[in-house]
């Protein structure tokens, strides 16, 4: 506690000692004129009066943000970012599969209904199971592919980037995971489930 309180006064000398040394440089750029207040005598003098005048003036209008001053008149906010997240629609999601996002459902099965057009098979996060077919919409995608042979769907979610070249992005659900290792995990989790 006793060495804290000395770093405390010797910080604050500090910052007095330079506050000084300051002033005294003030005083020696504008040639004592901070110390003695005789008007000046000859028109270059009285140019460099207004000068060092005008930029006082000007570094405490920066100081108080007078400067800084945005007029937008359509344009971005320079300030702003440029990555923003969806709107979110304010209120309640609707009911049902068009109320989750894609990573709340779960890819169960693809098939094909009784006319031969391609279903996917979902559970949702209420523990309900939903058919959609290409083009239904879930909360912030829409299903644009159903692979029966590789057993995937891919939604495309709309993407606000402006670092990205095109401005949606597909999510790619599987039936099968990707690696072998998860297919071995998942055997593995079944037999000691049987």
């Amino acid at each position: 506690m006793r060495h804290d309180s000395r770093l405390t006064v010797a910080f604050a000398r500090l910052t007095a000692l330079i506050s000084l040394a300051s002033l005294a440089a003030l005083a020696g750029v504008s040639g004592g004129e901070g110390l003695a207040q005789e008007p000046p005598k000859s028109p270059a003098e009285r140019q460099d009066r207004g000068v060092i005048e005008r930029i006082d003036r000007d570094s405490e209008a920066v100081i108080t943000g007078q400067f800084f001053t945005y007029e937008p008149a359509g344009r971005r906010d320079p300030f702003e970012s440029l990555v923003r997240a969806q709107p979110v629609v304010k209120g309640k999601r609707p009911k049902g599969i068009a109320g989750m996002l894609v990573t709340e459902i779960d890819l169960l099965g693809v098939a094909t209904d009784t006319v031969g057009n391609e279903i996917a098979l979902f559970r949702g996060s209420d523990n309900r199971g939903y058919v959609l077919h290409e083009g239904d919409v879930v909360y912030d995608a829409r299903l644009i592919s159903i692979d029966l042979g590789a057993g995937t769907v891919v939604f495309r979610q709309e993407v606000d980037d402006p670092r990205r070249i095109k401005p949606y992005r597909d999510v790619v659900k599987r039936l099968r995971p990707e690696s072998g290792q998860q297919v071995a995990q998942e055997d593995d989790e079944m037999e000691e489930g049987s």
